[in-house]
């Protein structure tokens, strides 16, 4: 272990993240809304403790190991979210604990969406505008844009890219260079991004609302700057509000597909060829994505028109299909009150997130092609019950999936069975009733946002103690259980 160049990296990686201060306290002096203070304090305190942590650690650039990536990623996160509490902790309005501004800003970066906070229409436009970038900072990972810049200190940055990227096969890379990787990502990600914030804006939206949701929307976060937020548009009778709804539709779906799949599908573009759009059909966690998204679509639009939960029977298919896409892809907006929906509907989309996005995206829950492996292993001891001796294995489009690859997928879904299991007790420990603390958990390890019973529209009345537990599962869904867990093996610190 080469705590020295952990604590080297984790210097330089808060000095970079004190610079996204700045664009809120320029959002501030722009609106002139009085709060510049803030971000100036989490600016200088960010800036000087990452200096202090670098200085520590001295001059040594020894290569980093397996065991250091995990830990450089684990101390990350929690610094990280520490960090990015200051200004929601000192700005004052909103008067927040050290708890709620916590909740908050881990919420925010772990792309959750949960919030704590009401009335958002009357707060400052930079502490609206600093939500809405936390998500879009953690919605590819920070570590993996500072992979990008890792090879300029002398370090190689393979191990952090292993343990941040989410999904079960995370040998893939789609060039030979890791950096090169990370800023191919990030291309695509930004270009998503200013995608959809022209689109938002040319649907009505003013430029900062655009910015903002095309933020949380590409980030899968599910923060917005309305307390109702999309529905929003709908309220105040906005001509576009439909169309905004179905931009969002749109960039939740393709932000919950692999963003390497896109790189690979639009990289022709960069040698002026078409896209390859074949590519989205080949892959089996896409088809199984978009299938099982159209059928969650089609059964609860069915549900609300047969329960005449709307006279118009368009507002019905609109209103199912956007919350059918945000809930399944763990985005988490809302236009409506989906928890009054008739019949089993609003547990049927808070299941949903369990499923989430494919394996690198922004998307939370257990990932598409996890489920998709568990059902194709099952599909096989059904088969082999019928016939013992035949050797069925378990493929991916024409590829056979590694022993090791399932059993790591079953691993997962056990220890995240029983997690799961372990914090709903504690939720109920703390006095929350079953039904919310089941949502609250669902909702927080899955970084879906909101949930039913208390929390359906927020988390501000659950107590402080619930909270803490929220803010652990949300860094443990982020960060995919394991990431953190091996921290506290007794294999992992033995030399």
């Amino acid at each position: 272990m080469h705590l020295r160049a952990v604590f080297r990296i984790l210097g330089v990686l808060l000095m970079a993240f004190s610079l996204t201060m700045l664009p809120p306290l320029g959002v501030s002096l722009y609106y002139q809304d009085g709060t510049w203070l803030p971000f100036t304090e989490g600016f200088v305190v960010i800036l000087v403790t990452g200096l202090a942590v670098f200085a520590i650690a001295g001059k040594e650039k020894p290569a980093l190991r397996l065991r250091d990536g995990f830990l450089i990623v684990a101390m990350f996160w929690v610094v990280l979210s520490a960090a990015a509490a200051i200004p929601l902790l000192v700005a004052g309005r909103p008067d927040l604990s050290t708890t709620d501004a916590l909740f908050e800003a881990v919420s925010g970066l772990t792309t959750t969406g949960a919030t704590i906070l009401i009335n958002l229409d009357t707060y400052p436009r930079s502490i609206l505008y600093y939500r809405q970038q936390l998500q879009w900072l953690g919605g590819m990972g920070i570590i993996v844009l500072a992979v990008a810049v890792l090879p300029m200190l002398g370090v190689g940055g393979m191990q952090l890219y292993r343990a941040e990227t989410p999904g079960p096969v995370k040998d893939n890379k789609l060039s030979p260079r890791i950096a090169q990787t990370a800023k191919w990502l990030w291309m695509v990600y930004l270009g998503m991004t200013v995608a959809c914030g022209f689109a938002y804006w040319g649907a009505g939206m003013d430029p900062f609302d655009a910015i903002g949701h095309a933020f949380s929307t590409v980030a899968i976060g599910g923060f917005s700057t309305h307390d109702a937020s999309l529905g929003y548009y709908s309220l105040i009778g906005l001509e576009g509000a439909g169309i905004i709804e179905m931009v969002a539709v749109f960039f939740m779906f393709i932000a919950g597909a692999n963003f390497a799949l896109h790189f690979a599908a639009f990289y022709p573009l960069s040698r002026w060829k078409p896209p390859s759009f074949r590519l989205y059909l080949r892959d089996s966690e896409f088809r199984a994505y978009s299938m099982g998204l159209l059928l969650l679509i089609v059964f609860v639009v069915a549900r609300l028109i047969q329960s005449g939960q709307y006279e118009d029977m368009s507002e019905a298919v609109t209103k199912g299909l956007f919350q059918a896409v945000s809930m399944a892809t763990t985005t988490g907006f809302t236009t409506d009150n989906y928890s009054a929906w008739p019949g089993a509907l609003p547990v049927l989309l808070i299941l949903a997130s369990f499923v989430g996005g494919c394996a690198g995206s922004t998307g939370g829950g257990m990932k598409v092609i996890r489920w998709l492996l568990i059902y194709k292993q099952g599909r096989r001891e059904v088969i082999k019950l019928v016939h013992p001796s035949a050797e069925i294995p378990v493929k991916l489009g024409d590829k056979a999936v590694p022993s090791r690859v399932t059993e790591a997928v079953w691993g997962f879904f056990s220890v995240y069975v029983l997690l799961f299991g372990v914090m709903m007790v504690m939720m109920m420990a703390t006095g929350l009733d079953q039904v919310t603390a089941f949502a609250a958990v669902t909702a927080t390890l899955n970084n879906l946002g909101p949930g039913l019973g208390d929390v359906t529209a927020n988390f501000r009345e659950i107590n402080d103690t619930a909270k803490w537990v929220s803010i652990a599962a949300m860094l443990l869904g982020r960060l995919e259980i394991f990431t953190l867990f091996v921290l506290v093996t007794p294999t992992f610190w033995r030399r």
